[in-house]
């Protein structure tokens, strides 16, 4: 299997595979070489896309992404490890029978989750010891679909529990994330702010440049 770094923060990417194959390639290709540190297929695919179609894509993905050490990880469907070289799976709730679902990959893979206000995901997160912990939505943010807003006291009553890295997402620009700078975290997870951006590298250097500026 390919190495990657280890996740402790920085950009988190999340991709849009519904997007044009070329330009999401390239907006990738920018991220990467701004500093993007993970990234994460949403599992937002595009009309009549068959398993195959997702597996060429992850490929093209994952070979994209080795040679900056950088892991890609699929969104629930974690069916696809068993046929891909994907580093790992993020759940946007915790799944019904996680032993089962590791037993069955058959090997070790990158496990986070998606988190509200509910710290019952935080324990159960740390008691298993994933890999982080995924905060949406701290600002609202149309791509955040239907998370609700995060409370701060969340984040700070999380950072008691655990030690794993935290992230946060939904509507985070690289002018609003000074608003963040009390809560201890680690990366901030983002879509539209740099897949629409005019340079992904440019925009993915500059949530870096603020992370570094404004993050505990």
């Amino acid at each position: 299997m390919r190495k990657y770094k280890p996740i402790t923060g920085g950009v988190y990417l999340v991709l849009d595979p519904s997007m044009d194959k070329p330009l999401l390639l390239q907006k990738v290709r920018e991220a990467l070489d701004g500093g993007a540190s993970v990234l994460q297929i949403w599992n937002n695919w595009p009309t009549g896309y068959t398993y195959s179609d997702k597996l060429l894509l992850i490929q093209e993905l994952v070979d994209l992404a080795a040679a900056y050490q950088v892991p890609v990880l699929v969104n629930e469907e974690w069916q696809l490890l068993k046929d891909t070289e994907l580093a790992g799976v993020h759940f946007d709730s915790i799944p019904e029978d996680f032993e089962s679902i590791k037993a069955a990959v058959g090997r070790d893979f990158i496990c986070g989750i998606t988190c509200s206000n509910n710290l019952e995901v935080v324990r159960w997160a740390e008691e298993r010891q994933l890999d982080y912990v995924s905060f949406c939505a701290v600002f609202p943010s149309p791509s955040a679909g239907n998370c609700e807003l995060v409370q701060p006291d969340t984040i700070r009553e999380a950072r008691k529990i655990t030690q794993l890295p935290l992230f946060l997402s939904g509507g985070i620009t690289t002018e609003n994330i000074d608003k963040l700078q009390e809560l201890d975290f680690n990366g901030v997870a983002v879509i539209s702010g740099i897949l629409n951006a005019a340079s992904a590298q440019k925009s993915t250097a500059a949530y870096k440049d603020a992370l570094n500026k404004y993050k505990v």
